[in-house]
């Protein structure tokens, strides 16, 4: 195995994410659930995917902190039977308890094993380029929920509880996949020789070996931290309010097309984690902050001018640049960790970093709250700037506090 081409490895681990990454869809997967459980409220339901995101927070940290004495390889497969027994349970479900279970526990926890047992082995095949192998991964993992999520649409039966059996042949797809691509979850060997690395805004980073303990005492953790926590919340804000977004610029939008038009958030946004990946590489992380910062604000001025306008096609403009933005959050977030606070506690530090998922879901509860209030996504767009502008501030005292870190050595 170890003499692969290192992209066959990278492709492995595409795979596994892209499979990891259905939990996301859950917005598609629960509507024949609510079909029909209908005496369920949306609050009750959206409480599963809560719970997928602190157990995928959860599962993150129980394979960085056992890597060393539990194999990529075997947290692959520890989550291909978590899935398998997730979906198969959840396709029993009868009550809330039962779904919160098998598919808010069960498939969170997998998810969250399956994806730092990846992150963890594969960038070690990519030292010289690390922030576009994490994009290319995080590619995958985006990208599930929108082509994954688009095929259980197409093969679920319209019948009440059709869904039962989508789940079950899902959970066996996933167990099959992952359980054959965990034999590529190996790491290089002591003898490997990474290419070497090209010209590189190498300025830019502060490379020092950190344990969680360290890494959660430096001021420069918690910056980024605050900035991952408000423009993660701004991505999920535009991502919950999308559908409502298109309806009231035009009312007349069928549903069908509305569907569509923001899935282009979920195909841009995958794509763009390819693209910023790279320009962390390139141009290091000043640039790429403020890059998603700055997309953020241009994302809401063209959803205004769609308001003003009523353009379905500025709408349109807006979710493309709005799926960029919202890319770039997690190549960054990966780049970011392993490049100020080095590669041998990567994968215990990499959790820490992705538990501001767990804050940035309020973003969609506010925004909600902010459109019931005013009637108008008016105030969502006006929510965006103004987590962009805390984002600009965290960047800026990044940059300074690199600079006082710099002139001290």
């Amino acid at each position: 195995m170890k003499n692969l081409n290192r992209w066959v490895y990278a492709i492995a681990g595409v795979v596994i994410l892209l499979f990891a990454g259905l939990v996301y869809a859950w917005s598609v997967l629960s509507g024949p659930i609510a079909a029909e459980f209908a005496q369920w409220t949306k609050a009750q339901l959206s409480l599963t995917f809560t719970l997928v995101m602190i157990c995928f927070c959860i599962g993150c940290m129980i394979c960085g902190f056992t890597l060393k004495k539990i194999s990529a390889r075997t947290f692959v497969w520890i989550s291909a039977v978590l899935f398998l027994v997730g979906f198969f349970l959840a396709s029993r479900t009868q009550s809330l308890p039962m779904l919160y279970i098998s598919f808010g526990v069960m498939c969170g926890l997998a998810s969250g094993l399956g994806y730092n047992a990846v992150m963890a082995t594969i960038v070690k095949w990519f030292p010289d380029r690390p922030g576009l192998i994490g994009g290319v991964l995080l590619c995958g993992f985006g990208g599930g929920s929108f082509i994954i999520g688009k095929l259980y649409q197409a093969w679920t039966p319209a019948e009440i509880g059709g869904w039962r059996t989508s789940f079950v042949v899902m959970g066996i797809i996933i167990f099959v996949i992952l359980a054959i691509c965990a034999f590529f979850m190996v790491a290089p060997g002591a003898d490997y020789v990474a290419p070497p690395a090209k010209a590189t805004a190498a300025k830019n980073t502060v490379l020092v070996e950190s344990t969680p303990g360290q890494t959660l005492k430096n001021p420069s953790f918690w910056l980024f931290y605050v900035w991952a926590i408000a423009l993660s919340a701004a991505g999920l804000a535009l991502i919950s309010q999308a559908s409502g977004m298109v309806l009231e610029v035009s009312a007349s939008v069928a549903g069908g097309a509305v569907a569509t038009i923001v899935g282009l958030i979920s195909i841009f946004n995958a794509v763009g984690r390819v693209i910023f990946g790279g320009m962390y590489d390139k141009f290091g992380r000043s640039v790429s902050m403020q890059g998603v910062n700055i997309l953020f604000i241009v994302t809401a001025a063209i959803l205004l001018l769609a308001l003003k306008s009523h353009s379905v096609v500025v709408v349109i403009i807006g979710f493309i640049v709005g799926g960029l933005a919202y890319s770039g959050i997690t190549p960054t977030n990966s780049a970011f960790i392993r490049a100020y606070f080095g590669p041998k506690y990567y994968p215990m530090n990499l959790p820490l970093v992705n538990t501001n998922l767990i804050f940035a879901s309020f973003g969609s509860t506010i925004s909600g709250a902010l459109f019931d209030k005013s009637q108008s996504y008016t105030s969502t767009f006006l929510l965006l700037v103004g987590l962009a502008v805390v984002g600009i501030v965290c960047s800026l005292v990044l940059s300074v506090l690199d600079k006082k870190k710099k002139a001290a050595k």
